[in-house]
């Protein structure tokens, strides 16, 4: 679904980043992509690479690209990514990712140094990185090895330096993060309501 998202686009090209089961998923992509729809790129990143890492590993097949887009294995979206690469290109930074709005199913505590609640925040929606990413071919500058964890070693640092934008996205976004997450993307891709089917 998420190739199909991005073709939906105009974007043929995919690498893929292969670790856990990576073969499986080999497999039925190949199987999907018979008449060659789609220009499938696969690379074994290692079981034990962390999200950094990964995309470190595939420097040398984007090195001729001024911008690409990234996107978690394990989200899906009708992100328009047309604007989103549109929005990155324009504001000129290294990298940016898609900002969602989430309903929080917990209660959120702030508490200052004395251990005093300041604040309860109940079931707040906020925004969280909903992935899809596009990224400048300078982010390469802050992906250390493989135990590099994007997530809290490179996005924090762009943060720092103001090099990292959020694309605010008002549409359907869900994860698939665990069992109950994936019955409920099931339960709606068959309904009618198909919230992330953006292709024909």
């Amino acid at each position: 679904h998420l190739i199909k998202i991005y073709s939906f686009y105009g974007i043929k090209e995919f690498i893929i980043c292969l670790g856990y089961k990576g073969s499986l998923l080999k497999k039925e992509l190949n199987k999907l992509n018979s008449k060659k729809k789609w220009n499938l790129k696969y690379v074994n990143t290692g079981l034990k690479t962390m999200t950094g890492g990964r995309v470190k590993r595939i420097k040398k097949f984007v090195s001729k690209e001024d911008n690409f887009c990234l996107s978690y294995g394990d989200g899906l979206s009708d992100v328009n990514i047309k604007n989103l690469i549109k929005f990155h290109k324009k504001n000129k930074k290294i990298a940016t990712l898609t900002a969602v709005k989430y309903k929080n199913p917990k209660g959120v505590l702030l508490i200052n140094s004395k251990s005093t609640i300041k604040t309860i925040k109940e079931k707040p929606t906020e925004y969280i990185n909903g992935g899809f990413f596009v990224l400048s071919n300078k982010v390469f500058k802050y992906l250390k090895n493989d135990k590099t964890i994007f997530e809290k070693d490179c996005l924090p640092k762009l943060t720092k330096i103001k090099q990292l934008l959020a694309y605010k996205h008002h549409g359907f976004w869900g994860c698939m993060d665990t069992i109950r997450e994936k019955k409920e993307l099931n339960k709606i891709w068959l309904s009618k309501q198909k919230a992330w089917k953006v292709w024909l």
